[in-house]
């Protein structure tokens, strides 16, 4: 479990893959799908918990949030900020 109870922001692409929704954390690259567009996204969450836990377990948390843009501010982890999102 997480030392601390971190609270981490993450931006959310769902799409359509025949009947399954499928909810992708662009600032991770952590995936997860399911039956609607909120069962996806609460299986999502889920599957960001227990990446960053299995992360601090592995002692490269802070490796990977670094990696995908967060800083640390005192005890909050602050998510990238897009400039823009695009379909190109």
């Amino acid at each position: 479990m997480l030392r601390m109870q971190m609270e981490i922001q993450f931006t959310t692409r769902i799409f359509k893959e025949g009947r399954t929704y499928v909810a992708h954390a662009l600032e991770l690259d952590v995936s997860s799908c399911g039956g609607s567009k909120e069962k996806a996204l609460r299986n999502l969450k889920e599957a960001v918990r227990l990446f960053l836990e299995e992360a601090e377990k592995m002692g490269t948390l802070e490796q990977i949030l670094q990696e995908a843009g967060y800083t640390k501010r005192k005890q909050k982890i602050a998510s990238p900020k897009f400039i823009s999102v695009c379909s190109v």
